[in-house]
């Protein structure tokens, strides 16, 4: 029940209809599951801010497989040590593997393109630029 309520609220077309579904399955929820209506109430803007970013990056903003991926990989590497001496050697380790996951994102495969942050980049400059013409303009 609370899968089929949330996930159309992840795939809607835009912004606005995520948030009707979501005052949707609020209404839905706030009898039988009130906490979870209530956290899911507060954390809106934090769940729907991916509707903020261009239409093609809102498949890969939504998904947290990036972290889990990472986390996994973490997981697989302290497995393999099997016992560290003391805190800082894990989080040493950890450290490692976060960057060596950055330096493949920076040099090797990117998990946005270019391309597509491109059109962010350039809307936001324009935003900017918008508000600077006004101030002076003021």
């Amino acid at each position: 029940m609370l899968a089929a309520l949330i996930r159309p609220i992840f795939n809607a077309d835009s912004g606005s209809a995520a948030r009707e579904l979501l005052g949707g399955a609020l209404q839905t929820l706030t009898r039988p599951l009130p906490k979870l209506a209530h956290l899911l109430a507060e954390a809106e803007d934090d769940l729907l801010a991916f509707y903020s970013f261009p239409a093609d990056h809102w498949r890969k903003i939504r998904s947290t497989n990036p972290l889990e991926r990472l986390n996994r990989e973490i997981g697989r590497r302290t497995d393999v040590v099997g016992i560290f001496p003391n805190d800082a050697a894990l989080i040493r380790l950890s450290t490692s593997v976060v960057i060596e996951q950055n330096d493949e994102w920076l040099v090797g495969r990117r998990y946005l393109s270019a391309h597509s942050m491109d059109a962010v980049l350039n809307e936001r400059n324009n935003e900017e630029k918008e508000e600077v013409l006004e101030l002076t303009t003021a």
